[in-house]
């Protein structure tokens, strides 16, 4: 993961410093050099770590704790620095071009490096561990009169390597939760995993109690397929193929590319799941045709997709399901004032969503391969379908 931005982080992490050094320290002579190398040490400190992290050979570490530890580190060693710097930058210019007297890019950076660090502490520490339950209401066509008020709970993203050690209780109490619910089915729309199967035994017995009366559903996300470890060819299919056997072994139906019928009485509704839309050069692997092969014309029909991308790519045109339900995004794992990263790259990033009386629901998801939440708290969500 820290491969990907190495140069930007490395840039983060040491541009302050020279700023510092330009126009904090250079001409400061009782500014001794070994007080200089104790003000560069959590620099050279955080370089190291992150030269190390960039050369794992996997998209993480096997032990996901030195990304905790990483980010924490980073919230107390480098953000003070770097928006102060950035504050104090822009008042230097600020004042070199107006004749100010003073630089208030000090008072602001001063101010800002506090809260961005206190952000930053409060979302890997006691944001992270936040729950919430979210009701959503939906009335919809081809209900069959059997499943007015059926109610689906909804969970996304769990990325259990997360929850180890001291985490581990996290998942326990969201599985309780899930279980709390008394939904009719319980949905999972990928990402079990951070990048290995191994990760998953830990969670075995946790996972196995997540029941519902018709079931448990699921699908692959991204980080379910071997795209974030160094495998190739034969131990790449043998890891998705462990992890595909791991979900059933939970009792849940993994669906992938196919549907199952769910029965009341003489009604029926059908539960569709495909692969995830992998992006190039990786193998294109979700077949909305074969997903939806056998289902009726007018049947009500819940979708289950990984990305919400996948809804208006292929749901809309290429099927007729009433109800789709997502997750990927995270919710962007930051939300301010309703704002959130996600929404430049996604323009269904998170939440309901509605077109010709057709609705997609993106869910924030329980985990992350970073154990951080700032707003975009983990929830579950608990959909109500009643007949229109």
């Amino acid at each position: 993961m820290i491969a990907k931005i190495i140069v930007p982080m490395l840039l983060f992490i040491v541009l302050p410093e020279i700023y510092f050094e330009l126009h904090f320290f250079l001409h400061k002579k009782n500014f001794s050099w070994w007080k200089r190398m104790f003000w560069w040490l959590p620099a050279v400190i955080m370089i190291v770590f992150s030269v190390c992290l960039a050369t794992a050979d996997d998209f993480l570490p096997e032990d996901a704790k030195w990304i905790e530890i990483y980010f924490f580190a980073l919230a107390v060693l480098v953000v003070p620095k770097a928006v102060f710097a950035g504050c104090s930058g822009i008042g230097w210019l600020y004042r070199k071009y107006t004749g100010s007297k003073y630089n208030f890019g000090n008072l602001i950076g001063a101010f800002l490096a506090v809260c961005f660090s206190g952000m930053m502490l409060y979302g890997l520490t006691a944001g992270f561990k936040r729950l919430e339950i979210k009701h959503i209401d939906l009335t919809v066509s081809d209900l069959p009169a059997s499943f007015d008020g059926y109610r689906i709970v909804h969970f996304s993203d769990a990325h259990v390597g997360t929850f180890m050690g001291p985490n581990k209780w996290i998942l326990k109490r969201d599985v309780d939760s899930i279980n709390a619910q008394h939904g009719d089915m319980v949905v999972f729309t990928g990402d079990i995993q951070n990048t290995h199967p191994r990760e998953l035994y830990p969670h075995l017995d946790v996972l196995k109690s997540i029941q519902a009366p018709d079931g448990v559903y699921s699908i692959l996300g991204n980080h379910d397929y071997s795209k974030y470890v160094k495998a190739k060819g034969t131990e790449a299919m043998k890891n998705e193929q462990e992890t595909q056997a791991f979900e059933r072994s939970l009792g849940w139906n993994l669906l992938m590319n196919e549907n199952r019928t769910v029965r009341r009485g003489g009604d029926s509704i059908f539960v569709a799941g495909t692969e995830y839309d992998n992006s190039k050069p990786d193998p294109f692997k979700a077949d909305i045709g074969k997903t939806v092969m056998g289902i009726p014309n007018g049947a009500f029909t819940l979708m289950l997709v990984h990305t919400p991308i996948q809804w208006k790519d292929l749901v809309l045109p290429n099927t007729k399901a009433q109800v789709t339900l997502a997750g990927h995004t995270h919710g962007g794992q930051v939300m301010a004032f309703g704002v959130r990263p996600t929404m430049l790259s996604y323009k269904e990033d998170y939440g309901l969503f509605e077109e010709a009386g057709r609705y997609l629901e993106v869910t924030a998801g329980l985990g992350g391969t970073v154990p951080f939440r700032f707003g975009a708290t983990p929830e579950i969500v608990v959909i109500t379908l009643h007949r229109k």
